[in-house]
């Protein structure tokens, strides 16, 4: 027979480790105030999950597919796991390249998605000869009732007490125009051949939160980039940067970088994918830049072209990559931001320019 004591000790255990469940369950769910972003690591393709002060989230590009699931469970672990999500309210399909939309079935599947939204679906695609099989399953995990983006357009996210906005800037290589002052660096911009692939119809997307500014242009390609912003320069200048199209040097054409410039700047590159040297050279030309992160180093370029080790999350290749994130916080009032590499990172500080 088992005594009273080791009875009551059973019992205070059972109700301790209650409590601790429940309290890690209200810490994930709650809302913080804050405006998170994640970076995931998908081997050189994208995926960032953002989740706002009201707790809605919303979740551009989902990696690639296959590869025994191993962009979905990182998607699903950062989501669930890091962020404290339930399900995704939103899913944005910046364009329709498979390293881009490869997992948005899966998610809706297996973890939940709520609006999809993209900048329309094309009838074909002709550098992909597998996407009328591709497109069917994305068409049927949106119902067909996925929601087109056109430049200029706002996605209806909620605001609090700081106001957040997030609107289409690019979309199907129409461009806003006719806004902002006069891009100092028009003349940076030397034309290239065209670009007819579906890299250069990117959906790009400029996020306000009070003083705070961040652009993410999918794999806008240079002739759209200088579309939008020469002569002017309609998105000002931002605290946080995406850098383009996994940081290859058929985007990031210095009429954009320059005129943005960025104070941070996070590439989503793989190890043998993007991060290439002319788009460094590039980044390091801004006044305002303080640091770059990437997702992985360059394991074909020399080190001194790259940023720091500490600001690299993966050093690894794809065989032995652990697939660490990158996050960025920016605090209740937008005046303020931090990033920081993996869960063990040291936080770096950062305020907002409030000059845009």
């Amino acid at each position: 027979m088992i005594s009273r004591s080791i009875r009551r000790s059973f019992v205070v255990v059972l109700v301790f480790t209650a409590c601790l469940s429940e309290c890690a369950f209200v810490a994930a769910d709650q809302k913080t105030g804050t405006l998170d972003f994640y970076f995931i690591d998908v081997e050189g393709g994208a995926a960032s999950l953002m989740v706002t002060p009201e707790g809605e989230s919303l979740l551009i590009d989902s990696g690639y597919p296959d590869n025994q699931g191993r962009d979905l469970h990182r998607i699903i672990h950062v989501a669930k796991d890091v962020a404290g999500l339930k399900s995704i309210d939103h899913a944005v399909v910046s364009h329709w390249h498979l390293d881009h939309y490869g997992n948005h079935a899966a998610l809706k599947a297996e973890f939940g998605i709520g609006t999809f939204w993209d900048r329309g679906i094309p009838d074909d695609l002709p550098e992909d000869r597998d996407f009328h099989t591709r497109i069917a399953a994305y068409r049927a995990a949106s119902q067909n009732k996925s929601r087109t983006l056109k430049a200029g357009d706002f996605v209806p996210l909620k605001s609090g007490k700081t106001k957040l906005t997030y609107r289409v800037m690019t979309a199907s290589r129409e461009v806003v125009t006719g806004e902002g002052e006069a891009n100092p660096f028009a003349d940076r911009h030397v034309a290239q051949p065209d670009d007819p692939s579906d890299n250069s119809a990117s959906l790009s997307m400029l996020l306000s939160f009070g003083d705070f500014r961040y652009l993410t242009c999918g794999d806008l390609t240079w002739n759209t980039e200088a579309k939008l912003m020469v002569p002017r320069n309609p998105v000002g200048k931002v605290d946080l940067f995406m850098v383009t199209h996994h940081g290859l040097p058929v985007s990031n054409n210095p009429a954009m970088v320059l005129a943005i410039d960025p104070v941070v700047a996070v590439m989503c590159n793989g190890p043998k994918k993007g991060g290439a040297e002319q788009t460094m050279k590039t980044l390091k030309e801004g006044k305002s830049l303080r640091d770059w992160y990437q997702l992985h180093r360059n394991v074909d370029l020399d080190p001194g072209l790259q940023t720091s080790a500490d600001k690299i999350a993966n050093s690894e290749t794809t065989a032995d990559c652990k697939g660490q994130w990158i996050k960025v916080t920016v605090a209740p009032d937008g005046k303020t931001y931090s990033v920081q590499v993996g869960p063990d990172g040291k936080k770096q500080e950062y305020s907002v320019r409030g000059d845009q």
